[in-house]
């Protein structure tokens, strides 16, 4: 038996028996709506006080009858003619219980993202009577691809007419329309917290390929446990996604699995959350094996945390004969897929991770200091490292530009030697999946000898987001070792403008402030040593081994005596070295 759909709630079933009725009626093929049909609806419409709704196909019949809420009505998308290039053969008709007729935007946006033969509203007067009533065609023709009529009285709405134009629409639209090949999504941008949270978001949507077309902002203190935003928000936003057309909406907060199936069930559109964007920009911008595997961690580690059941899909597992048993429910086989996978890709992981310290292992023995630029997203870290190392690293005005952490030997000014690292940008909010998958990448910011925290100059967040990576840095254990701030773009900025007292001003596009830089890096490394000059007689020379562990050899020549180094060591490390046979030769520079 044919079912009355939408907003039911309060609507006694004789009423909803009643309208049922809707579906035996069969208007003739040049009859738009007949006058008889319409004063129903409209009775209807006034007796409930919400919008009524009925989808009349190409032959006449009722496909389907809908009841909304007093000023707005879910409208579900259904086509009976698949081609991209054709009119859906449906056609809506609806109540607008305020009395005016005239179109909203919600409504043309339906009729364009639907493909509806014709969407035309109807107002309804208190005692049910229809008053004013306008239609629209989509017409590829036109600026907006809409052609929409005047407003008219209810009671002389053409007939033959409107049919006509559904019949010219239909033809114009496949002579003329061709499918939009839009590249990026369109997404709608939510959060609780704040403007500039928001814009961050934006930035992330943009990186990941997404067009914002509209941001939504409710401030709560908490998010809602079922919508994130609250249910009578969240239907508000189901209406506004509609009105432009949207793809997707992102939310900047972390949804858990219960708001992201509640929200996609009532706005109908892609739904994700903020930690799934930027796994997608991390997904899409892993070059390397370990970035690769590292991100597919991530998002198993994501995904393992939201497995719905949903009805019958969860049910047990047809065995067989043969194969019969307890089984699976889809859901554990899904969990123990994920499993499986997280424990190859953690040994996989864990075999790079041991290449990785034997190579850290080796430059340790060579005595070179590690040198980590870090730093916000898109700060300039990777046109900073480029120009200091002569490196050609991917460098983009893009949020993650750099994924994968690269390492390269640069001089400093006096001669010293030192490998410096390019880490992956930090941002508020990280996901805890990426801080634990990329453990052993951001390890190099833990073990460096010198941090070297590169900020946006010209950057209005700069305080909260210098703060955002110093949070990082100490979730991370790296609290040990100098950090050195460096100011970026100091181009862009007012000369006189103290944004960061003791912060070296650079600007990596120029090279302004970048001697000094170095000069402080080589401070840095060089504090509580000094630079000394040894020899080690050859009967000695087992201690050679042991002296390349306590710091720097930053030259080594030999002679019938035996190796002269010229070393830089702490006093402690010096008088150990006098006192196992190591001959000082002359106290150079303090």
């Amino acid at each position: 038996m044919p079912e009355i759909h939408g907003n039911l709630e309060g609507i006694r079933k004789s009423v909803l028996d009643e309208m049922t009725a809707f579906y035996d009626v069969q208007l003739d093929a040049d009859v738009f709506m007949p006058q008889d049909l319409l004063q129903s609806l409209c009775g209807y419409s006034a007796f409930l006080n919400r919008e009524v709704a009925l989808y009349i196909t190409r032959d006449g019949e009722i496909a389907d009858v809908f009841i909304g809420k007093s000023s707005s009505i879910d409208l579900p998308d259904i086509r009976l003619r698949r081609s991209e290039r054709r009119l859906s053969m449906i056609r809506c008709i609806h109540t607008h219980p305020s009395g005016y007729g005239e179109l909203s935007d919600v409504d043309i946006s339906a009729l364009t993202s639907m493909r509806f033969d014709a969407m035309c509203a109807v107002g309804v007067a208190e005692d049910g009577h229809p008053t004013s009533t306008q239609c629209a065609f989509l017409d590829p023709s036109s600026p907006d691809g809409v052609n929409r009529t005047e407003l008219l009285n209810a009671r002389k709405m053409p007939q033959t007419e409107w049919m006509q134009m559904i019949e010219d629409a239909d033809k114009a639209y496949y002579a003329e329309a061709k499918p939009e090949k839009n590249e990026h999504e369109r997404a709608v941008l939510v959060g609780i917290e704040s403007e500039q949270s928001l814009d961050e978001l934006e930035e992330l949507a943009k990186t990941a390929g997404a067009e914002t077309v509209l941001r939504v902002l409710q401030k709560r203190p908490s998010p809602d446990t079922a919508f994130c935003i609250g249910r009578g928000k969240a239907e508000e936003l189901a209406l506004r996604c509609q009105a432009v057309n949207a793809d997707l909406v992102i939310f900047d907060n972390e949804l858990s699995g219960v708001m992201q199936k509640n929200l996609e069930e009532l706005l109908r559109v892609k739904v994700i959350d903020r930690t799934a964007l930027i796994l997608d920009i991390f997904a899409a911008r892993a070059s390397t094996r370990e970035g690769k595997l590292q991100v597919e961690m991530a998002q198993l580690q994501y995904r393992s945390q939201r497995l719905l059941g949903q009805g019958l899909v969860l049910s047990r597992l047809a065995g067989g004969i043969g194969t019969r048993g307890p089984g699976e429910t889809k859901l554990e086989v899904n969990r123990r897929r994920i499993r499986d996978r997280l424990t190859d890709l953690r040994r996989e992981l864990e075999q790079i991770e041991k290449q990785r310290n034997l190579r850290r292992q080796s430059r340790e023995k060579g005595g070179i200091p590690l040198v980590a630029l870090v730093g916000y997203t898109n700060a300039g870290k990777s046109t900073l490292f480029n120009l200091l190392t002569g490196s050609g690293v991917y460098v983009m005005d893009q949020l993650f530009a750099t994924l994968d952490s690269v390492s390269r030997p640069t001089i400093l000014p006096h001669g010293g030697k030192i490998l410096l690292v390019d880490t992956v940008g930090f941002i508020r909010k990280l996901p805890h999946e990426l801080v634990k998958a990329f453990r052993a990448t951001l390890e190099e910011a833990k073990l460096a000898d010198v941090l070297v925290l590169v900020s946006d100059g010209a950057d209005s967040e700069l305080p909260s987001r210098h703060r955002t990576v110093e949070e990082v840095l100490d979730s991370l254990g790296a609290t040990d070792a100098p950090r050195i701030d460096a100011l970026n773009k100091c181009d862009l900025v007012d000369a006189d403008d103290d944004l960061m007292p003791g912060a070296v001003r650079i600007s990596a596009k120029t090279g302004a402030g970048i001697d000094e830089l170095l000069t402080r890096i080589e401070e840095a490394l060089d504090a509580g040593t000094q630079e000394v000059q040894f020899l080690l007689p050859f009967a000695n020379y087992q201690l050679l081994a042991k002296l390349r562990k306590m710091g720097s050899i930053l030259k080594e020549e030999y002679n019938d005596e035996g190796a002269l180094l010229t070393m830089r060591l702490e006093a402690s490390d010096i008088a150990y070295a006098c006192e196992h046979g190591a001959k000082m030769v002359d106290n150079i520079r303090k």
